[in-house]
């Protein structure tokens, strides 16, 4: 296949040459992956290119532990031309803001008095990284931790304004207020006052031209709870409300960008449906007109929008929330482009019948079995777009494509990690109890080595609980690690769960250690049922919400489990006071946080359960640690078996994570399933 975006893009009935830029360094064959192997740093992630399409810049680890910043020239990608270290922070993320100019994501381990969390700060660098900078000058402070935060992370980037060679724009945080809204001379630090901004206004947008034209607001009318958006008409520059969203509904409708028609912006919505979608909004009219995007049995995401000065507004496509993050092409050069790297590249999509959980509608749906590929960059004048290839068992791999029809890889991610050792993870679906249709992935461990089954297996719910897993590279390495080693891996998505349309979101209220719970339990048993899990040989994990559940799986008199590992538990009413301090989400959440309290009732425990959590973890329904020691007293009160620990300087979230914290959690549950789980270990 050739393809050329130069004066449009053509596809032939011919592979594409692969230019490969070098080969993975394997472990011995057959041995299961270590834990560094699935988790270390990346060898290679956030890859972009300019603007301009002169240089490339990526996060790069030769050791898997630090993180460093390369920058290539495109015309000699032999080796980079600038290696940008970090000192003392971490550097999580890379991207081009102008040609020349990149921004850079730093996190980095913070103590002030009793305050033990982490920093997140961002800084603008040249393409050499010869010197950092915040988006603004430095300015007074009110106290000594504000002026030490306020030296860099002192201004939030609204636009990075594509369109315009020099200027972004950005919110003033100097004084830790709400302050101006400017525009910034990135070369020479000038500033131009857009928009006076209020601690009453929030979530400010620009439109194409750099005009702020929408923001929100927050406000109670008869007691409820509303954010209700803004929007600026170009004409006369007056601000005016044309919605509302009501926190208790729960059926928001949010502005996703703006056309080149002044009175037209885009917006997502699931006001009256079961999945959100995508469209045409008439500031005139007060109202939608048009719909530009639905899916029949997947959410709508947003808009992909042109910003170059040549294509100024044109709609390129539309995400949406399938088995993972999908892309439909509107645009036909990219729509070809899309179809010919995922030939090149032996991406496959298998049809599946679907049964949707909102509407137990069964459609015929394609989804990509092992990896999927997707344009993540691309120069402004389309000759060069960046494309990365990932999947649950492939680890990231990226490639450049030129506009002479190159494909060309430029690394992977996990060099030394052998694919054939990995499990093959598929999207299933399988009853409740109640009939209600529950999505799932499924990680079988690899066949040629662990034969058909059954096999021990582990049933994880994710975090949140607002939230989902997709088919996608599990950078924890909780799921590969333990199929790798002859586990198979459910994680349900339970009611309560978002990204599956209104229905199995809704469901999930009040129904903490209940319903929710049953899901999971349900999911266990269907393992069985299908002769995937051996009936004694099955444990819960979970981390967040899903050590919650993994400690209510603990307590509750189902049988099905032989142990449960509970990282970062918190207890409902622990979470309760959490949401109720917070007044949108008194409304919003809050009301839905209902049932059995795992912390209460941890004397309960019927199986033996491995507590941990990082010692620096700030989420408030985590405490300080306090309710997991609580926990643990509980347990051996009632004379139950259980195993606890912490984790120096780790935190909630993953981004707080460096490999060594995984590879510690990984070793520990791995150790606690064989020696501990039940009679003999799982």
């Amino acid at each position: 296949m050739t393809i050329s975006i130069a004066g449009g893009l053509r596809a032939a009935a011919a592979v594409l040459a692969l230019a490969f830029s070098g080969a993975p360094v394997i472990a011995r064959a057959g041995d299961p992956p270590s834990a560094f192997a699935l988790v270390r740093a990346p060898a290679i992630s956030d890859v972009s290119i300019a603007p301009d399409g002169k240089h490339l810049a990526a996060l790069t680890s030769a050791d898997g532990n630090v993180v460093t910043i390369s920058v290539w020239n495109t015309d000699d990608l032999s080796k980079p031309f600038a290696v940008i270290g970090a000192g003392k922070v971490r550097i999580q993320g890379v991207r081009f803001l102008k040609s020349d100019r990149l921004m850079i994501d730093t996190i980095q381990v913070f103590t002030e008095g009793d305050d033990r969390g982490h920093l997140r700060r961002s800084f603008v660098s040249d393409l050499q990284g010869k010197e950092w900078t915040g988006l603004l000058a430095p300015s007074h402070a009110r106290s000594a931790v504000d002026e030490y935060v306020a030296k860099f992370d002192n201004a939030i980037l609204l636009d990075s304004l594509p369109q315009d060679p020099r200027h972004v724009i950005v919110l003033d945080r100097r004084l830790r207020s709400s302050g101006d809204i400017l525009k910034l001379d990135l070369y020479s630090g000038e500033t131009t006052k857009l928009e006076s901004a209020s601690e009453k206004y929030f979530s400010y947008r620009a439109d194409l031209t750099g005009q702020i034209r929408a923001r929100q607001s927050a406000d109670f009318e008869d007691g409820k709870l509303y954010v209700a958006q803004w929007f600026k008409d170009p004409a006369t520059g007056q601000w005016s409300e044309h919605f509302r969203n009501y926190a208790k509904n729960r059926e928001n409708m949010d502005v996703v960008g703006f056309s080149t028609d002044p009175n037209i912006v885009f917006v997502r919505s699931s006001l009256g449906r079961d999945k959100a979608g995508v469209y045409e909004y008439d500031l005139k009219q007060r109202k939608i007109t048009e719909p530009l995007f639905e899916h029949k049995v997947f959410e709508a995401g947003g808009v992909l929008i042109d910003r170059t000065p040549a294509r100024l507004g044109q709609i390129l496509g539309f995400t949406y929330q399938g088995p993972s993050t999908s892309i439909y092409w509107t645009d036909d050069k990219l729509a070809a482009l899309d179809k010919g790297v995922r030939a090149a590249l032996g991406i496959k999509t298998v049809a599946m019948t679907w049964t949707d959980p909102g509407s137990n509608a069964q459609v015929k749906i394609g989804v990509p079995s092992g990896a999927n590929a997707m344009v993540i960059s691309r120069s402004d004048d389309l000759k060069t777009v960046i494309v990365e290839k990932s999947g649950p068992r492939q680890p990231s791999e990226f490639y450049r494509l030129t506009d002479t029809g190159q494909l060309s890889l430029l690394g992977r991610a996990n060099p030394d990690l052998d694919l054939s050792t990995l499990g093959d993870t598929t999207l299933v679906e399988y009853a409740a109890r109640d009939g209600l249709m529950i999505p799932a992935f499924l990680t079988r461990p690899p066949a040629d080595k662990f034969g058909p089954g059954p096999y021990p297996a582990l049933i994880a719910p994710h975090g949140g609980p607002w939230a989902r897993d997709d088919l996608g590279w599990d950078p924890t390495g909780w799921t590969q690690y333990f199929a790798s080693r002859g586990y198979a891996v459910l994680q349900p998505q339970f009611r309560g769960s978002t990204g599956w349309g209104q229905k199995l979101w809704r469901a999930g209220d009040g129904e903490w250690g209940q319903k929710m719970q049953d899901d999971k339990d349900d999911g266990a048993k269907w393992l069985i049922d299908q002769k995937i899990a051996a009936p004694d040989r099955v444990a819960m994990f979970g981390y967040s919400y899903g050590g919650y559940a993994a400690l209510v799986a603990a307590i509750r008199p189902n049988g099905l489990y032989q142990c449960a590992v509970s990282g970062a538990p918190g207890s409902l009413a622990s979470f309760k006071r959490e949401t109720f301090n917070n007044r949108q989400l008194r409304e919003l959440q809050r009301p839905t946080v209902e049932g059995l309290d795992a912390v209460a009732h941890a004397g309960e425990v019927k199986i033996p359960v491995l507590l941990y959590r990082g010692d620096r973890d700030v989420n408030q329904a985590v405490s300080d640690g306090g309710e997991m020691k609580g926990v643990a007293a509980a347990i051996k009160a009632a004379g139950k078996p259980y195993r606890a620990f912490e984790i120096k300087d780790m935190g909630h979230t993953l981004d707080t994570w460096t490999p060594a914290m995984a590879v510690q959690q990984l070793t520990e549950i791995e150790s606690f399933l064989a020696k501990d789980c039940g009679p003999g270990g799982l």
